[in-house]
């Protein structure tokens, strides 16, 4: 993004975005799965257990969304990117406190939601306080959030491996409270005065070339928290070295960067040939791990294929949904999004109860298969087209803030 080319209040707002999709996404959110076996070993934790706890953690930030749909029209976002700021505050606070499993469960589901509440909001943000020709480029930094927050918290894991896991995540939750402090200073206040009648939130028009897209967003949801949740704890199990998994989450996170491409692969390429291209990526770097955790090549592989492809899913994923449903976009990302919360909410579930059973390769190897199965629910050739005609105010997506095609 070219700094020089926006507004003061662009500038401000593009770091302030970057900064609360970074701590609520990037540590709130993924930063589970880093310290994964550290946790484990702490609080004796099973598979199984963890898997519930990811997948509890899924279900309050899709508890948050859906709340948010019906209350930055009331309240304006400023409010509601706070109450995220905080909630990862306080969570990851109870997480380096917590002296039993019952105390961690709740600050990793209570720092789950922040997410939720932080991720719409920008939207309106943008909308209000960039100009129409600036949106695009202040949207794009905000996507990049995620993944510079991981590539942060791979290193930060590296210096605080053992029982110095607390100390990072206090560390966490202090970002948090000066991303939430930041934010209220930089966001609007008050509701904006809308210049259309609000649209249904999770009401859009039903038609067939709906199927297709929901069903990959519910492949990319599941697909994606296995592997955030799993991934560390399957390469620690075969590593080589105790460095080798902070690394790989670093690498992840770096290389995720490349993911704000999306909308110029998408102008290039076309949406079905950058959706195949994605879910082939995101398949080979699941069966990497399943297949050769203790391959050092192979996890550097992984890392540099899941990195940007997951990046680039939650833009790809904006992109279809306004191409299938272009009259009600708002409404029909928002049905989008459900579904790929359904996704995440399944995935470390059904994933690690399987995995106490037959093993945690085993486990990658059939999340693999299940992410092969979203190049069978591609676009249809008629969306090519859809949706250039008029654009929406803006569209927002989990990692990945974004217009649809221009």
């Amino acid at each position: 993004m070219r700094w020089n080319s926006l507004t003061a209040p662009g500038h401000r707002l593009a770091l302030a975005g970057i900064s609360a999709i970074g701590v609520t996404f990037g540590f709130a959110r993924y930063g589970y799965g880093l310290f994964l076996p550290e946790l484990r070993e702490e609080f004796g934790l099973s598979v199984s257990l963890v898997g519930l706890i990811g997948s509890a953690t899924y279900v309050g930030y899709l508890a948050a969304l859906v709340m948010v749909g019906a209350l930055v029209a009331r309240f304006g976002p400023r409010p509601l990117v706070l109450a995220g700021g905080l909630s990862a505050a306080v969570g990851m606070g109870l997480v380096a406190l917590a002296q039993g499993p019952g105390l961690l469960a709740a600050g990793l589901i209570l720092a789950g939601t922040s997410s939720g509440w932080a991720w719409a909001p920008y939207s309106d943000a943008v909308d209000r306080m960039v100009p129409a020709g600036r949106r695009e480029q202040v949207m794009g930094a905000i996507a990049s959030g995620t993944a510079f927050a991981v590539v942060v918290a791979g290193p930060l894991a590296l210096l605080a491996r053992g029982t110095g896991w607390r100390y990072a995540w206090l560390a966490f939750a202090l970002a948090a409270l000066a991303s939430a402090a930041y934010n209220a200073h930089v966001l609007p206040k008050g509701r904006s005065r809308p210049s259309r009648p609000v649209q249904s939130t999770l009401r859009p028009t039903y038609r067939r070339a709906a199927l297709p897209l929901l069903l990959t967003a519910v492949i990319y949801g599941l697909v994606g928290s296995v592997y955030w949740s799993f991934a560390v704890e399957t390469v620690n199990d075969a590593s080589p070295g105790p460095a080798t998994a902070p690394l790989f989450w670093t690498l992840m996170g770096a290389v995720g960067t490349a993911g704000a491409l999306t909308g110029h692969a998408v102008a290039r390429y076309g949406l079905r040939r950058v959706h195949a291209g994605l879910f082939s990526g995101i398949a080979v770097a699941v069966a990497l791990l399943g297949l050769a955790p203790a391959s050092l090549p192979a996890v550097v592989l992984s890392a540099l294929l899941y990195g940007p492809c997951f990046m680039a899913g939650s833009g790809i994923l904006a992109v279809w949904s306004y191409r299938v449903f272009p009259e009600r976009p708002s409404a029909g990302f928002s049905v989008t999004v459900f579904f790929l919360a359904l996704g995440t909410i399944a995935g470390p579930a059904l994933l690690g109860a399987y995995a106490e059973l037959q093993g945690l390769r085993a486990a990658f190897i059939v999340t693999a298969g299940v992410a092969a199965l979203a190049l069978l629910c591609g676009p249809s050739r008629s969306a090519r087209g859809q949706g250039r005609r008029s654009s929406p105010r803006s569209i927002t997506t989990g990692t990945a803030l974004t217009h649809p095609d221009r």
